[in-house]
This record gives structure tokens, sequence and C-alpha cells, in this order.
């Protein structure tokens, strides 16, 4: 999978996203079909034990990105820029962007876009790194915003759409929308050739993503515009609760998981 090939998805077929932070979890939502896996930097609170997504370094986000790209085969694997790794000074994203694309092995990089971000997905895509753009909701910008439904007024509305002709322009080829509403999902929709993925922004758009860990039942809960498909958190519970009592009353390990070595038998 290509940039191109998400790129000609828009108005044709849903664009199918999730995130993947390991190499396990990576091969099985690429073996599932899916078209983009996302190395999020939402690692942060689902695997590294943060509140939040600021502190991922681009360490990390590399060492995640790498693990996931040595595994997919088929799907387009992209690498979240985390918080300060671009936007202050355009020398240092190239490189830090170059580094996912070169070092990590992802296809291209994610941004959490603003006015500040037009140029760089510019440069970068003019280098040769695909850029998804990410509108509306935007976690870095959470000390500013706070983790709220973005776009709900008529001018805050408007530089969304804006800013996702700006990103189209500058050579985006496709569009996270997060957490805005539904109307403002399809007129974006309608206003742009290239794919919107939505996570939290209605039906109208042209792709879904949600976090793997969401989808799966990892988590405690789920956000209000995401759906648990599974109970992997019950699963993992219950065998562990399970493995604990056999060690507790001796019934693991068994004759079967032992091997016993004859010619040791003089050592006893």
């Amino acid at each position: 999978m290509r940039a191109k090939d998400i790129r000609a998805k828009a108005g044709e077929e849903p664009v199918t996203m999730l995130t993947a932070y390991d190499a396990p979890t990576a091969r099985i939502v690429d073996e599932a079909g899916t078209d983009v896996v996302l190395v999020g930097d939402s690692m942060g609170n689902l695997r590294l034990g943060h509140d939040s997504t600021l502190p991922v370094t681009v360490d990390e986000m590399a060492s995640a990105t790498a693990a996931v790209a040595r595994v997919v085969e088929d799907a387009f694997v992209l690498a979240d820029m985390p918080f300060l790794s671009f936007g202050a000074d355009e020398a240092a994203a190239i490189e830090n962007c170059g580094r996912m694309v070169k070092e990590a092995g992802a296809d291209g990089v994610k941004l959490e876009c603003g006015p500040h971000t037009v140029d760089l997905t510019r440069r970068l895509t003019q280098l040769g790194v695909p850029v998804q753009a990410h509108l509306g909701l935007t976690p870095q910008h959470e000390n500013e915003t706070g983790l709220f439904r973005q776009g709900t007024e008529e001018e805050t509305a408007q530089e969304i759409l804006d800013l996702a002709r700006e990103h189209e322009d500058a050579g985006a080829f496709s569009l996270v929308l997060e957490h805005v509403p539904a109307n403002l999902g399809a007129a974006v929709t309608d206003a742009i050739d290239i794919p919107t993925i939505g996570i939290g922004a209605g039906p109208d758009c042209d792709g879904q993503v949600l976090t793997v860990d969401e989808v799966v039942g990892l988590t405690e809960g789920a956000a209000p515009f995401s759906k648990r498909f599974g109970d992997v958190r019950g699963e993992m519970e219950r065998a562990v609760g399970d493995y604990l009592d056999a060690v507790e009353s001796g019934e693991f390990p068994a004759d079967e998981h032992s091997y016993v070595e004859d010619e040791l038998d003089d050592l006893y």
C-alpha cells in the first residue's frame, strides 16, 4: 500500500486505519487487511504509562515504528510525530520525520496540524515523505484547547475547513478529522479530494480510525465516539487469574510441562 493508493480511495471505498504499537499487534492488524497502521503517539497513554501523549519522545516513536514496520507486509505504516518534534525549526522537523522513514521504516508521517504545518507539509512532500494531516481535536494541544470537541462554532469550523484545503494543496495525501461535529466532517469531506479519516467525526468521512486497544477491548472503557468490538481485557484477567490459581494450587506445572533427564539421576 502506498500513499497514492490511499489517496485514490477518496469517494470510492472506505479507508480502514488502526493503531499498533508493537510487532505482534501490528501483524494481526495487517493480516486482517487494514489499509493504514498508525504508530500513534497515543502509545504515551496506552503503553508507556503517561497521562497524555506529550512525553512521548522521537526515540520512543522511532523504536515502536521500527517494530511495527518489520512485520507489516501490506498496510501503509504511519509514524505519528510526537510533541515538539516538528513546528519549531524546519530543518529539525525534516530530520525527525525523515528518520521515521529512513531508519524506522515508516511509509509516511502524521502531523497534528495548524497554520504552522502547511509549509512543512509541502516541503516534506517535495522531499518524498508522505504526510497525513490531522485537524480538529489535536491532543498535543490539550494544554491550550483541552480534550473537547472542536469546530463547534462557525468561525472554528471555517478554520478547520480552510486548513484542510491548505494541507491538501500542500500535498497531504489524507486527513484525519478528530472529534468534530458530523456535519463538519461531511463538509470537509465534500470540500477536498484527498480522503478524510474520521475519529469521532461522523459517518460521512472517507474512512475511520480508532486505537486498537479500544477496538479489541483492552482499555477499561472507550471514548464516546469509539466502540469496543471485543473483550481482550476480560480474557486477560481470566487467564492471569487461572494461572495464579494453578501455581498456588500446585496444578501447574504438571508432568507434561516438565522434562526429566535420566542421566542426572546420580546427582540426587
